[in-house]
């Protein structure tokens, strides 16, 4: 509120609330009031007059027959002849206040809301209205609209979301809301607001003063309830009786905590796996339950008895939580039929916080019956190695092989020599005992080794063939004479040659191996030996060496240079 210049200014009483609407307008009269004073005079000798007023208010939301009553603008220059004119300006002026150009009341002609518009600025003069001068400087005041409790808290933002763990404590805090009230905060209790709890009060508790909402049940069970809608009421008034309420609603979800362990649905299970299911190949599936979720669900799986965990394996498949069977080893119907897999299921992520509940695993046993399934001959070796002498007359027996039938049928079972590109065949084998016979005399000097793979079918299945390579080995005998190597049977030398000095080198080989290969050089006694040449042996060798030699005592000189001829029989 400004004053004129030069004009004294009264200070504003405080604005009060009355609910009666007569006392309250009474009350307003009294202190809504603008008083003239004289002051000191101008320069002119003109009194110099001033505005005095209390500052106005209005109740907002009125709804009364007649319009309010605001207040009343008087100069002491009106002495109630109805020469002084009002003259009111600013905001509202005209239009919501109107006043009584004689006797300076103001009155509100429309209802007033706090929260649109909280104080209204208007100006007032007062004026001759025979001459219409000026009989007070305009001056500047302020109508406050004074606030009633018409808004009731609001949650703008709601509804909300929010979680908590299971099993949490008694007090723990979950979330917190906060409330809006378009009223006055600084005036009276419009705006002073009280939390509490329409639903879920059971489960959860409210601050009253901050909307802290805390657990107020402890063990909550994600697994038996995981969603609660906790209704939350705000109450202007500071919650008391007649005041205004707005309520809104908190999703609260349960999160989940390794709190329960992995469990079975059965105790025992049965899988029935063929004898020949391939190693290293899934053969069955098992999954354990886990009312957890996310990582507190993750399990791992194990065979826990050790002669179980030698033939089978068991792998965790962690997207599906299973666990998946193969084999280590393969299975033998005729060896066994059943085996025993005692499982374990245990949870990867434990918490220690609830370790007393029990332990996280659980156990079950798998009964694996293994299917008999229709197997091929099984040959008493993987390889068969025979051999025998070359020259052997045909049919002669080089060897056995034997097969079986492993099924229970014990069918029996009959041998063919595989020939797949049909080519000439040195063997038979015996349709019903297995005996390998030649059909040819052998040499070891054409082919030393002869490789067949003999067949070996079931008589009721003829489709269940096993095969097994069968090597013979043809082993040597002495049936060639060694031979001299080259066609020349004179040799040249000169008669200047040395006493000693090697002459000529014949070579002789032998076909047959080993033992068998050996030979020895000599003169054969039926030709006359040359006593000025020797022949040395070189022990084994495939060569010897003609040598000359010097008698002593018969005159015989040391050969000239003239050729002499050397004839050589074998």
């Amino acid at each position: 509120m400004r004053a004129p210049a030069g004009v004294a200014a009264v200070s504003c009483l405080c604005p009060l609330v009355i609910p009666n609407a007569n006392s309250r307008t009474s009350f307003r009269q009294q202190r809504n009031q603008t008083k003239f004073l004289d002051t000191d005079k101008d320069s002119h000798h003109r009194p110099k007059r001033g505005w005095i007023w209390n500052q106005f208010f209005v109740l907002e939301e009125h709804i009364g027959p007649e319009h309010q009553y605001v207040g009343k603008l008087h100069s002491n220059s009106d002495k109630g002849d109805g020469s002084v004119r009002y003259i009111l300006s600013g905001d509202g002026a005209g239009s919501i206040f109107k006043i009584d150009e004689t006797t300076g009341d103001i009155h509100a002609t429309k209802s007033l809301d706090r929260e649109t518009k909280s104080q209204y600025v208007l100006h007032a003069r007062a004026i001759d209205r025979q001459t219409n001068r000026s009989l007070e400087a305009e001056s500047e005041f302020i109508i406050k609209v004074q606030d009633v409790n018409d808004n009731a808290p609001t949650f703008p933002d709601g509804p909300f979301f929010a979680t908590v763990p299971e099993m949490s404590d008694i007090g723990t805090s979950v979330f917190q809301v906060t409330a809006s009230d378009a009223d006055d905060p600084t005036y009276g209790n419009s705006a002073k607001i009280v939390y509490s709890i329409l639903e879920g009060q059971s489960y959860f508790s409210v601050d009253p003063k901050t909307g802290t909402i805390r657990t107020a049940m402890s063990n909550m069970d994600r697994e038996t309830r995981d969603h609660y809608a906790v209704v939350i009421q705000a109450k202007d008034m500071a919650g008391s009786v007649g005041g205004l309420s707005g309520s809104t609603t908190v999703n609260i979800t349960l999160t989940d905590v390794n709190d329960n362990p992995p469990k079975f649905p059965q105790k025992s299970y049965q899988l029935y796996v063929p004898e020949l299911a391939p190693v290293g190949k899934a053969v069955g599936r098992i999954r354990a339950a886990d009312e957890d979720e996310g990582e507190n669900a993750d399990m791992t799986y194990s065979i826990t008895n050790a002669d179980a965990a030698a033939i089978f394996t068991i792998m965790t498949d962690a997207d599906h939580r299973e666990g998946i069977i193969s084999l280590k080893q393969p299975l033998n119907y005729e060896k066994r039929k059943v085996h025993t897999l005692n499982i374990e299921g245990s949870n990867t992520h434990s918490d220690p916080r609830f370790f007393h509940l029990g332990p996280f695993k659980d156990s079950t046993s798998l009964r694996v019956i293994v299917g008999d399934v229709d197997e091929p001959p099984v040959f008493s070796m993987d390889y068969y190695i025979m051999d025998l002498y070359e020259n052997s007359p045909a049919g002669t027996q080089v060897g056995t092989v034997t097969a079986m039938d492993p099924d229970s049928t014990n069918s029996a079972v009959r041998y063919f020599i595989e020939n797949e590109e049909e080519k000439p065949l040195y063997f038979t084998v015996g349709v019903n005992n297995g005996i390998i016979r030649t059909t040819q005399a052998l040499d070891r000097e054409e082919t030393a080794w002869h490789n067949i793979t003999v067949m070996a079918a079931e008589v009721d299945n003829p489709r269940m063939v096993s095969h097994v390579p069968v090597t013979i080995q043809v082993l040597d005998v002495n049936d060639n004479t060694p031979s001299i190597s080259g066609g020349n049977n004179v040799i040249t030398v000169c008669e200047s040659t040395k006493t000693g000095q090697v002459i000529q080198n014949i070579r002789a080989a032998d076909l047959d191996n080993f033992a068998n290969g050996k030979f020895s050089f000599y003169v054969p006694a039926e030709h006359q030996v040359n006593a000025n040449f020797t022949m040395k042996d070189n022990g084994g060798k495939t060569s010897t060496d003609i040598q000359t030699v010097a008698r002593n005592g018969n005159g015989i000189l040391c050969p000239v240079c003239c050729p002499r001829k050397i004839y050589l029989f074998h």
